[in-house]
């Protein structure tokens, strides 16, 4: 009687001190989660701060948020990394990466460069404006290395939700739907940094449009739908894009504000919001029910075909979706709150170009920039497919 009394407060005492550790974990990660959140809305304050007030100093609101989301990150990750190295327990050890003598896990470290990446572009980012004044472009060099940085955090939080996801002994039931809402933030920050290609409903009729598109998002939600434990993880990661985008839509039109930088042509009274989100949902729909056949990818050739299949479907069902939804955000029935378009910085002279299609190309030439289109599309389809498969494998 003793030793099975023995046994079983040994038992006890193990399962409470893994869950006390796994409670850790979770507060970490969400202190990640928060920080990549932190950060994607001040960038997207940022930018709106820079087309309605212009830039006054460094410590703006919008940069406060972007920092604070970096600092969090770092520290964080820091200290899961310091408590691994000194305390951690054996196995948190064997699946944590060394480096420079300290261990943690894979996810922390990244975070941990991505945060330094951010810190260094804080004041190559101020000296670039005294000497250079506005950007002219969103991608300047020092919001580059500050994009780079924040990816990479991001990158981090996904890997950190993963590896937790992935583990047996640690399947928490929130950890899937951690990852599918970091994976939308790094979708949200790649829509970000190619605003200037895919930002506004005036360039879909434009093929660079739909091959930056192609660029940039079967690779991730393809990998998304093959790695989460979701059914639906990519439609629930282009979910969560799309909701943080409009969230920060709506709110950014509630506050006044008014250009402090010359010269004025549009003298605008609130904080101008982004355009509304590419309907991602649709083309991540269809590319997670081709992702849920069984066969989808057993041999070499399959996954070939079954990379044909998800790239054609996401530029087919981006094409059919953006082409029709553009019409509206360019009519006066999307002039409202709940859309946000027609919405201008304060130093464009606005013009009938508001209503019109940049770049639009002839059908020939349309056709063409889509072959190219699809042609991308199935190659980042099928690296999709490979990450996704090395991810549903990560346990550090």
């Amino acid at each position: 009687m003793t030793t099975v009394a023995t046994e079983n407060v040994s038992v006890t005492s193990h399962r409470e001190g893994a869950g006390t550790r796994t409670d850790t974990a979770l507060w970490i990660l969400s202190a990640v989660l928060f920080a990549s959140t932190s950060v994607v809305v001040g960038v997207i304050w940022d930018i709106s701060w820079h087309r309605t007030i212009g830039r006054d100093t460094f410590f703006t609101p919008a940069h406060l948020a972007i920092y604070l989301g970096g600092t969090v990150a770092g520290l964080s990750c820091g200290w899961l990394v310091l408590r691994t190295t000194f305390s951690g327990t054996t196995d948190e050890k064997a699946r944590g990466v060394r480096f420079w003598g300290f261990t943690g896990p894979l996810g922390a470290w990244i975070c941990i460069w991505g945060a330094i990446a951010m810190i260094t572009s804080g004041p190559f980012d101020d000296w670039w404006h005294n000497a250079y004044g506005l950007d002219v472009e969103i991608l300047s060099p020092p919001h580059t290395v500050l994009a780079l940085g924040i990816i990479t955090i991001q990158l981090g939080a996904l890997m950190m939700a993963l590896a937790r996801q992935n583990n047996a002994h640690e399947r928490h039931p929130v950890l899937k739907w951690m990852f599918v809402y970091g994976a939308g933030l790094v979708v949200l920050m790649l829509a970000v940094m190619a605003t200037d290609y895919i930002g506004f409903a005036n360039q879909t009729r434009n093929p660079s449009f739909y091959i930056a598109s192609a660029l940039l998002f079967p690779l991730f939600l393809v990998a998304v739908a093959r790695a989460s434990k979701l059914r639906w993880g990519a439609t629930a990661a282009a979910a969560a894009y799309m909701g943080v985008t409009v969230l920060m839509i709506w709110i950014l039109q509630l506050f006044p504000a008014q250009p402090l930088l010359g010269p004025i042509y549009n003298p605008v009274e609130r904080m101008v919001p982004p355009g509304f989100p590419l309907l991602l949902i649709f083309p991540a729909l269809a590319i997670d029910l081709l992702a849920s056949r069984p066969s989808a990818d057993t041999t070499r050739g399959r996954r070939w075909l079954t990379a044909l299949a998800m790239g054609g479907a996401f530029l087919g069902v981006l094409l059919v979706v953006q082409w029709l939804f553009a019409e509206f955000l360019l009519s006066p029935y999307a002039r409202n709150v709940l859309f946000g378009a027609d919405q201008w910085d304060y130093n464009a002279r606005l013009g009938d170009w508001r209503y019109e299609y940049w770049g639009a190309a002839a059908a020939p030439m349309l056709g063409r920039g889509l072959a190219i289109a699809l042609l991308i599309s199935t190659l980042m389809a099928r690296l999709g497919l490979a990450w996704g498969h090395w991810l549903a494998r990560v346990r550090r």
